[in-house]
C-alpha cells in the first residue's frame, strides 16, 4: 500500500474519531487538526477544563519529541453529557426536588460558610406548617404538593440577598437569616413572613389559609454547629405547637427543659404500651328511675414504671401523637373480652359494655374491621357499644359510609361521646346514625342552676327521641343534680360519680354488699339500693 494511502486512511480513522486531535509546532504553528478538533474551536493554548461557547470542552496536551523538533498535540472532548450528570447530581444533592428550593445538605453546606472564621451572629428559623396533614386530607396530596410550591415562590421574593430559605421535610423549612444585630429584628423579620403565610393562597381553585410555628436559635450563642442549632430551634418550635399556633419562640434553657420532660413522658408511654401496662376500669351507666345497673364503660388506665395506677390524662394525647392508639385499644378490647365472665359478675349478663374509639380510628376501616371481627369471634358483639366523639361522623369521614355498616353487621352499637362539645349542631344529628347520645358533663354539672343548660337538655333529648336514639347522661356528681333529672326530664340513664366512680374488677369482687349511701365506703357495682344523699367524688 502506498503512503499516501496510508495517509488518507489515518486522516479518515482519526476524522472518525469523538476525540479532537490537533497539533503545532514550538511557535505555536497548527500543522494538524481532525474534525472533533475544528468542531471543538481549536483550543490550542489550554490545559484545563474550559467553555467554547456553549459547548464545554476537556483539553489534553502531550509534546511529542524533544528540543525545536518537538510537537505539541491536544487531545479535545466534548463533556456536554459529563457537565449535564454533574449538574443534575448536584441538583438532586442539594436541592429540593419539589419546590426548587435549598435542602437540608445545602442549608448544613450554608451554615458551615457562615461559622468558617466568622465571628458574625446569625439565626436559624425553623418553620413547620400548622395542620399541614388536615389539608393534605381535605384537598388531597397533590393539592398539597402545589401550596408547597407556592409557599416557596412567595417566601423567597421576600429573601435578602444573604439569607438562604431551605425545605428541610414535607411541612418543615429552614431559614438562614445573616447578618442579625439584634432580637427585635429577628422578630420582625419573621412576623412578615409568618404574615405573608396568613395571606390567603389560591390553589386549584381552593382558598386555603396556612401559618406556620416557627422556632429560633442564634449563633453562637445556641449552638455553634448546624445539628446544635436545628435541634435548638426544634425544641424552640415544638412549644409553640404545645401553645398557641402560628407564633414565634426563640430557644432558651426552660424550653429545652420542657422538651426534655415531654420527651421522657413519651418514653414512658412507649414503655407502657409495649410492656403491656395498659388496664381497666369499669363505671356503671345507671338507670336511676330503676335503680338497676343497665351497661357499664370500660375506662383506660395505666400502671406506670413504679407500679402505681394513673389516669389517662396525658397518656392519651401522647399516644395519639405517636400513633400507639391502634395498640391501646387492642390491649383494652383483649381485657376485657378476658374477663367477660367477672364483668357479668360484676354488673349483669345484660349489662351493655362501652369501649372508647377515637375518631381516627374510626375512620380507618382496616382497623374497624380488626376491632369488628374480635368482637364477633367472641360472640358478644351485641353487648357492645363502641363510644365515638362527634368528629367520627364529620363529612369527609368514611365512619358512616364504610365502617357503619360493619358494625351494624356484627350487632354492635354506636354512642356520639361527649355530645355537645364537637363540631355538631343539634340539625347534624338528622345526618348521623348513632344508637345513642352521651350527653357531655358539662352541661350537667350545676344543671339545676343553670338554665341555659336546662335549655338544650331538653333540645337534645327531644331531638333524640324523635330519631330513635336512647340518651344518657355522664357527669352526675350530685344530689341536686340528679333531682333535676328526675323532675324535669324522661331521661332514665346516667353516669357519674354521684353513683360509682371507676374502679376495677379486683375492687368490685371485694364488695359484700349493693351499693350503699355511705361516703366512705367503696361503690359496689350490682344495683342500686337507695339514693345518694350527697355528692361522692372519688
Amino acid at each position: 500500500m502506498a503512503s499516501s494511502d496510508r495517509g488518507e486512511i489515518a486522516q479518515i480513522i482519526l476524522d472518525a474519531l469523538p476525540v479532537g486531535v490537533c497539533a503545532t509546532d514550538n511557535d505555536g504553528v497548527p500543522l494538524y487538526d481532525n474534525r472533533a478538533s475544528r468542531s471543538h474551536g481549536m483550543l490550542l493554548d489550554r490545559e484545563t477544563d474550559t467553555d467554547q461557547g456553549e459547548l464545554p470542552i476537556s483539553v489534553d496536551n502531550l509534546k511529542v519529541g524533544d528540543g525545536s523538533d518537538s510537537i505539541n498535540v491536544f487531545l479535545t472532548q466534548d463533556i456536554s453529557a459529563r457537565r449535564k450528570l454533574e449538574d443534575d447530581l448536584f441538583q438532586r444533592a442539594y436541592f429540593d426536588s419539589l419546590t426548587g428550593l435549598p435542602n437540608a445538605a445545602m442549608a448544613r453546606q450554608s451554615m458551615a460558610t457562615l461559622t468558617d472564621g466568622e465571628d458574625q451572629a446569625f439565626a436559624l428559623a425553623f418553620f413547620d406548617l400548622d395542620r399541614f396533614r388536615k389539608i393534605n386530607e381535605y384537598y388531597g396530596n397533590p393539592t398539597g404538593d402545589a401550596l408547597l410550591i407556592k409557599i416557596a415562590e412567595r417566601l423567597s421574593r421576600e429573601l435578602r440577598p444573604t439569607d438562604l430559605l431551605a425545605r428541610v421535610g414535607g411541612n418543615e423549612f429552614v431559614l438562614l437569616l445573616s447578618p442579625v444585630h439584634s432580637f427585635e429584628q429577628i422578630e420582625e423579620d419573621l412576623g412578615r413572613y409568618l404574615n405573608l403565610l396568613k395571606t390567603p393562597f389560591f390553589v386549584e381553585g381552593h382558598e386555603i389559609i396556612t401559618s406556620a410555628s416557627i422556632g429560633v436559635s442564634t449563633f453562637p450563642a445556641d449552638g455553634e454547629t448546624y445539628d446544635e442549632l436545628r435541634a435548638a430551634a426544634d425544641t424552640a418550635m415544638t412549644s409553640v405547637k404545645d401553645g398557641i399556633r402560628g407564633n414565634i419562640r426563640f430557644y432558651d434553657s426552660s424550653v429545652n427543659r420542657t422538651s426534655k420532660a415531654r420527651m421522657r413522658m413519651e418514653q414512658r408511654v412507649r414503655l407502657a404500651v409495649r410492656d403491656r401496662r395498659v388496664c381497666c376500669a369499669y363505671q356503671p351507666k345507671v338507670d336511676f328511675r330503676s335503680d338497676e345497673v343497665k351497661g357499664v364503660e370500660v375506662l383506660l388506665r395505666w400502671r406506670d414504671e413504679n407500679g402505681a395506677i394513673q389516669p389517662p390524662g396525658e397518656f392519651i394525647g401522647l399516644a395519639l401523637e405517636l400513633g400507639l392508639m391502634d395498640d391501646i385499644a387492642h390491649q383494652v378490647l383483649d381485657e376485657t373480652l378476658e374477663n367477660i365472665d367477672r364483668i357479668n359478675d360484676a354488673f349483669g349478663e345484660d349489662a351493655t359494655i362501652s369501649i372508647n374509639i377515637a375518631a381516627i380510628q374510626a375512620d380507618n376501616p382496616v382497623f374497624m374491621r380488626t376491632i369488628v371481627d374480635k368482637l364477633i369471634d367472641a360472640g358478644c358483639a351485641k353487648r357492645f357499644m363502641l363510644e365515638l366523639t362527634e368528629e367520627a361522623f364529620l363529612s369527609g369521614s368514611s365512619f358512616q359510609e364504610k365502617v357503619l355498616p360493619m358494625v351494624r353487621e356484627s350487632g354492635a352499637k354506636v354512642s356520639i361521646d361527649d355530645f355537645g362539645t364537637g363540631y355538631s349542631s343539634l340539625s347534624a344529628l338528622a345526618d348521623i346514625t348513632a344508637d345513642e347520645i352521651k350527653v357531655d358533663r358539662s352541661f350537667i354539672t350545676d344543671i339545676h342552676k343553670k338554665p341555659r343548660s336546662q335549655s338544650i337538655l331538653k333540645a337534645v333529648e327531644s331531638l333524640a327521641s324523635a330519631l330513635d336514639m336512647s340518651i344518657i347522661v355522664e357527669g352526675v356528681e350530685t344530689k341536686e343534680e340528679l333531682l333535676y333529672l328526675q323532675a324535669a326530664t324522661n331521661i332514665r340513664l346516667a353516669q357519674g360519680y354521684y353513683f360509682a366512680k371507676p374502679m376495677f374488677l379486683d375492687q368490685y369482687s371485694e364488695q359484700q354488699t349493693p351499693m350503699q349511701g355511705s361516703r366512705s365506703a367503696p361503690d359496689a357495682a350490682r344495683g342500686l339500693q337507695s339514693r345518694r344523699s350527697g355528692s361522692h367524688r372519688g
